[in-house]
């Protein structure tokens, strides 16, 4: 049986779908998160980035959440990594302390 023959496409290679489904959930003491507040490429705007994530769209949404809810400020998920408007550095690194993880503040 053949897989999946593509004949044409415009845009990403058949691999890029495969890797998506490949992540494994792991828990938050095994994941090294990085927390940076970063100016590129935002219009000038501060943003705080967390990078580092092995976790699964769903569960990274949910935190996603929780994080904007705590710190009063909108943001988004984007490739295994959050974005939080705003420097937050110190609380995002407090609230991911408590819930287990193993961060750290990056760039300074």
């Amino acid at each position: 049986m053949v897989k999946n023959r593509v004949v044409y496409r415009e845009f990403g290679t058949p691999e890029d779908n495969d890797s998506e489904q490949n992540i494994v959930d792991l828990p938050p003491q095994q994941q090294n998160v990085r927390i940076q507040a970063t100016r590129r490429g935002k219009g000038g705007k501060t943003v705080t980035e967390i990078t580092g994530f092995q976790t699964t769209p769903e569960t990274l949404a949910k935190l996603t959440k929780q994080l904007k809810n705590q710190c009063g400020a909108g943001g988004t998920a984007k490739e295994q990594a959050i974005e939080i408007q705003g420097d937050c550095t110190q609380k995002i690194l407090q609230i991911l302390l408590g819930l287990g993880y193993k961060a750290k503040i990056s760039g300074k």
